[in-house]
């Protein structure tokens, strides 16, 4: 059974977000200047939320780590000038008390702090139920239970307008992104919450401005409430994460150029269309399910012999042989190798968990 979350919409200074919804703003608060122009951009271009750092967790020491309190009456200048609804990211009491007290309108969770449950607990009890909207970015590694967990934390200390943002996930090893989509997982937290929004950040997923467009146009294809983005009067002279902030301009030429495709199909044709090939998806998944079924029993009964004969479970000359076997020939079918392997695996995994159960049997 999927939990649920006690959520009202998203109301900010009697605002109503209506989605995809746009936030938007430079890495950190850098000058009042900065601050300023960037944000008289953002709001001529009808973007309703401005963004902006003002302490930055860097991972080492000696980063520019925001300028912290001095920076917050620059954002209520902003706010009072152009009407922008202000964010701003906080990781302790202190930060949630001075960001409140100079006209913050929306809270955000960074994905250091959610992945520390005794930091977020700190900030859930301090913000006990106050009437503002609280952004939770996913944690930095891909556990989606620890994500589920700091929105529950919040939840539950009465913090009714939430919102969740994917900004991917730290990985060891190559990738053109600074950190992995992971779509599987932003996807299975909307299975298990559909009344919780969702957008994401793709500047934090890119790490490179390059990539950005086609990160925000999978997110609009796979109906993500809105996009979080960097922007900044002038990116490479930005004090921070310089490569993934765009000007206002390349930021407005981006937006436009995306398509919003409606998740509602409605009741014409199209349904119908729909209907008819999602009974043959449903019809495929029942047979492949069932060959699986006779595949483990096969996988049994070769258990049972190894048992008899005393040899081990794993054959890793065998395992490889399969996985590069299987791998052609699903190439071949024009089916990825990322696919094939993902599949193999789990049915190997499955196999060894199968035949260990074999040999642990008593006679």
């Amino acid at each position: 059974m999927n939990a649920k979350l006690d959520l009202e919409e998203v109301v900010v200074n009697g605002k109503k977000l209506e989605t995809p919804v746009f936030v938007s703003g430079p890495c950190s608060a850098e000058t009042e200047e900065q601050v300023l122009e960037t944000g008289r951009k953002i709001a001529k271009m009808g973007i309703p939320i401005y963004r902006a750092g003002i302490w930055k967790p860097r991972t080492r020491p000696g980063s520019f780590e925001g300028l912290g309190v001095v920076a917050l009456p620059w954002l209520q200048k902003l706010k009072e000038e152009t009407g922008l609804i202000i964010a701003t990211e906080v990781a302790n009491p202190h930060h949630i008390k001075e960001a409140l007290d100079h006209g913050v309108d929306i809270l955000w969770i960074g994905a250091r702090t959610s992945a520390n449950p005794f930091a977020v607990q700190e900030l859930a009890d301090y913000l006990g139920g106050k009437d503002v909207p609280v952004f939770v970015k996913n944690p930095v590694n891909p556990d989606i239970d620890l994500w589920v967990g700091a929105l529950e934390r919040m939840n539950k200390a009465g913090m009714k307008k939430l919102m969740a943002v994917h900004r991917g996930f730290s990985h060891y090893g190559p990738s053109p992104y600074r950190n992995k989509p992971q779509w599987d997982i932003p996807i299975e937290l909307k299975r298990r919450f559909p009344e919780l929004p969702i957008i994401v950040d793709p500047s934090h997923i890119c790490g490179r401005r390059d990539l950005l467009a086609g990160v925000c146009q999978k997110a609009a294809d796979l109906t993500f409430d809105g996009l979080f983005i960097e922007s900044h009067i002038d990116p490479d002279k930005a004090l921070s994460d310089k490569a993934q902030q765009v000007t206002p301009e390349a930021l407005e030429e981006l937006l436009s150029s995306l398509i919003w495709r409606k998740s509602e199909v409605g009741t014409n044709g199209l349904m119908h269309d729909l209907e008819i090939l999602r009974s043959k998806i449903d019809q495929i998944d029942d047979e492949v399910l069932h060959i699986f079924k006779e595949r483990m029993k096969v996988v049994e009964k070769i258990g049972e012999l190894k048992k008899k004969n005393k040899v081990t479970i794993l054959q890793t000359s065998r395992w490889s042989e399969i996985l590069e076997e299987r791998k052609e020939v699903g190439k071949k079918l024009g089916l990825s190798e990322d696919f094939i392997g993902t599949i193999l695996k789990a049915v190997h995994q499955e196999s060894i968990n199968t035949q260990t159960k074999i040999m642990n049997k008593e006679i």
